[in-house]
């Protein structure tokens, strides 16, 4: 299947150290009142209060919403959409991880629509009237957040759902490694393994083409990098090569697509208090044997990126290296390699495993993704 290469050159990205400091700035050219989503844990490093502080400098009215919890669904937004409605805000920004921005990016869509949330869920076209979005990223790891489309949860089933987004919508993104914490303890190699999941998928995607391998292949080997890096305790400074791994695989991402690894994480995360990096990481080895039976030579060359020495090396071999090479970082850097360790149960993820096939992006995988192979999936990883 041939698919054309269709390239959005919005938002506005900005991407540095200290960059939140030009927020306001820029959101000033969207008008004086804001609706600030963010959440509970930016007030550990009083990060909140330097953004409330930079948008008060700039003559910005603030209106701080920050009850984003842990498993949040998309009724949140609709709250949210409420409030900004009522207060007539020009824009929202989202200021934090994944979840507060896919909250911040549907509050913007509902804000200025007529249409009704669950109208949304139900797959109805989007809008074409909305509040300007704003994204401040904390540390990255988002697939869609340059996609034209977000990944929600449904809070009548908890099925992960995907929500087209009107064009414009996306006004300007923040990227700034000063916001990120120094980067420790168990929760970073999961991040980053999944971010390399979702490249991986994306580059082997038959919705891949010239423009996505290039950017791919750059991110491929960043995270890879990273996470060589990160294993030997080397120097790196990890929030800025996070971040720039996470940009360039949301680029990437936005003219390809991820595949049923990615759908998974997010379909497991969203009926179970499992977080998606964890769920990416033990699916990642084996999205990759289906990824090198599939793209063997795609394969190959990500053997390549990721550090291996290839030349010489058959297809098949070279391929197969990166799955070996994955499974030994794991086992290096102790990160559960079964989904059994989340005690989770087998028969409840039946469900889940079709909610996950059902997300449109998972018809791009390059091979034919069945509810009962996505299953048969988390039967191998559990």
């Amino acid at each position: 299947m041939v698919v054309d290469t269709i390239l959005r050159l919005d938002p506005e990205i900005i991407i540095g150290l200290d960059t939140i400091n030009r927020a306001g700035s820029s959101c000033g050219n969207l008008g004086r009142k804001v609706f600030l989503v963010t959440e509970q844990g930016l007030y550990e490093n009083n990060i909140i209060d330097r953004l409330m502080k930079i948008f008060d400098d700039s003559d910005l009215d603030t209106i701080l919403f920050d009850e984003i919890p842990t498993q949040a669904t998309a009724e949140i937004a609709e709250t949210a959409a409420s409030l900004a409605r009522g207060a007539r805000c020009d824009m929202i920004v989202g200021f934090g991880s994944f979840r507060t921005q896919a909250v911040a990016r549907l509050a913007a869509i509902l804000a200025g629509s007529s249409r009704r949330l669950f109208d949304l869920l139900d797959g109805e076209r989007e809008e074409t009237n909305f509040l300007p979005y704003v994204a401040i990223e904390t540390f990255g790891g988002d697939p869609f957040f340059l996609a034209d489309s977000l990944i929600v949860v449904d809070r009548r089933d908890r099925f992960a759902k995907a929500i087209k987004c009107p064009k414009r919508l996306f006004k300007l993104a923040i990227m700034d490694s000063s916001l990120s914490e120094p980067i420790t303890g168990s929760f970073t190699p999961p991040a980053i393994f999944e971010g390399l999941c979702s490249s991986l998928e994306a580059y082997c995607s038959t919705k891949s083409s010239f423009l996505s391998d290039a950017i791919l292949e750059q991110a491929i080997a960043l995270y890879a990098k990273t996470i060589h890096s990160f294993a030997d305790n080397s120097l790196i400074d990890f929030p800025s090569a996070c971040l720039h791994a996470s940009l360039l695989m949301s680029i990437g991402i936005s003219v390809s697509a991820p595949g049923i690894g990615t759908a998974l994480s997010y379909a497991i995360n969203g009926r179970f208090p499992v977080a998606k990096s964890w769920c990416a990481t033990v699916l990642l080895p084996y999205v990759m044997e289906k990824l090198i039976a599939a793209r063997p030579e795609k394969m190959a060359r990500a053997a390549f990126l990721m550090g291996e020495a290839t030349e010489g090396v058959s297809t098949s071999n070279a391929a197969n290296m990166t799955v070996d090479l994955v499974r030994r970082q794991m086992g290096q850097l102790s990160t559960p390699s079964r989904l059994k360790d989340f005690n989770l149960m087998l028969d409840r993820l039946v469900s889940t495993a079709e909610a996950a096939r059902n997300l449109d992006f998972v018809a791009f995988s390059p091979w034919t993704v069945s509810s009962e192979d996505a299953y048969d999936l988390l039967k191998q990883a559990f």
